[in-house]
């Protein structure tokens, strides 16, 4: 008991004197405020999105090739939507067992816009997912993931 005492009075004097010593310095901050612009960021570096969860719909696709042909489309409908600068990240979950199947995040404020171009989807158009939409707001960054992504997808032989 008195080797845990002397050790916890230990631990809180080094906790004590680190909380007591100078604060470091931050890093300097490099606003940049044509990227700021070129995302929409506010003033927090923040914007507002709508974020779209698909879920399994009432009329799954159950021909094999029909299927095949739907997720391309699917596929081909994502890939537009992020070089039009509508969609900012896009991606399934990996739960099999729920009926959430992945999500859109739109680089718009408006719901009915949103819908509008979801809507364009296969995958919506034969019942094979249903969406819902909700408001987001998050970091003005996520404009980015598109750019950055096909910095990291390896060429194919």
């Amino acid at each position: 008991m008195r080797r845990f005492l002397a050790l916890m009075l230990a631990a809180t004097g080094a906790f004590g004197a680190a909380w007591a010593a100078e604060p470091a310095t931050p890093p300097a901050v490099a606003y940049d405020a044509a990227l700021a612009q070129r995302t929409g960021a506010d003033e927090r570096g923040m914007r507002r999105y709508v974020l779209v969860i698909l879920r399994t719909g009432p009329t799954p696709v159950k021909d094999a090739d029909a299927r095949k042909a739907m997720f391309a489309g699917h596929m081909a409908n994502i890939q537009r939507l992020a070089k039009e600068g509508k969609l900012a990240l896009a991606g399934p979950f990996g739960d099999a067992t729920g009926d959430w199947r992945g999500l859109f995040v739109f680089a718009t404020a408006d719901i009915d816009e949103a819908k509008a171009l979801v809507a364009t989807d296969p995958v919506i158009q034969q019942g094979e997912m249903v969406a819902d939409y909700h408001s987001w707001y998050g970091s003005a960054a996520t404009m980015l993931t598109g750019e950055l992504h096909e910095k990291l997808v390896r060429p194919t032989p």
